[in-house]
């Protein structure tokens, strides 16, 4: 395990295995919401956005974490591993809500980008109906060398830190 993309909605859980795997596998961590916004929540155009990802994939080692359906092949053909942040909707919406709390708004430099909206608690909402088989239809499309890793809560992802973890050392 090199090459990671770590995919799911907002408040999975995304940010915090990046970090842990990238101690972990003593590889470099993206978390994209940081590449793709400043300090003023302004977006960085598309084909920059783009461009920024292969340049990152072309490494030989990274974990980079976050959804970004419309970029998402990028990472998803050059990764080895793919772990699909697939919790409950109300776990999900717990999480952005908790997070908010713990770290308040704006952009900390470890990955929490907090920014909550009604747009974001409407995708939190509506991901495992509308984006989830989306994102899955592309892992299945581009992913299909990479290894697939689900985890559904907390406790199942605690676990599987701990197994890789195992695993490396």
């Amino acid at each position: 395990m090199k090459k990671v993309a770590i995919v799911g909605c907002g408040g999975t859980g995304k940010s915090h295995v990046a970090r842990e795997l990238g101690k972990i596998l003593d590889a470099p961590v993206t978390h994209l919401d940081a590449a793709f916004y400043d300090d003023d929540w302004n977006a960085l155009p598309m084909d920059k956005f783009t461009e920024l990802q292969r340049e990152l994939v072309a490494q030989p080692r990274w974990v980079i974490d976050g959804n970004y359906n419309s970029t998402l092949q990028v990472r998803l053909e050059a990764c080895d591993t793919v772990v699909l942040m697939d919790v409950s909707t109300v776990a999900a919406l717990y999480g952005i809500f908790s997070r908010q709390i713990r770290h308040g708004a704006g952009h900390k430099g470890n990955g929490v980008h907090n920014r909550i909206h009604w747009g974001v608690i409407k995708y939190v909402a509506t991901y495992r109906r509308k984006m989830r088989p989306r994102v899955m239809a592309k892992i299945e499309e581009f992913g299909s060398g990479a290894d697939v890793v689900l985890l559904a809560n907390r406790r199942q992802t605690r676990r599987w830190l701990r197994k890789v973890a195992a695993e490396q050392s």
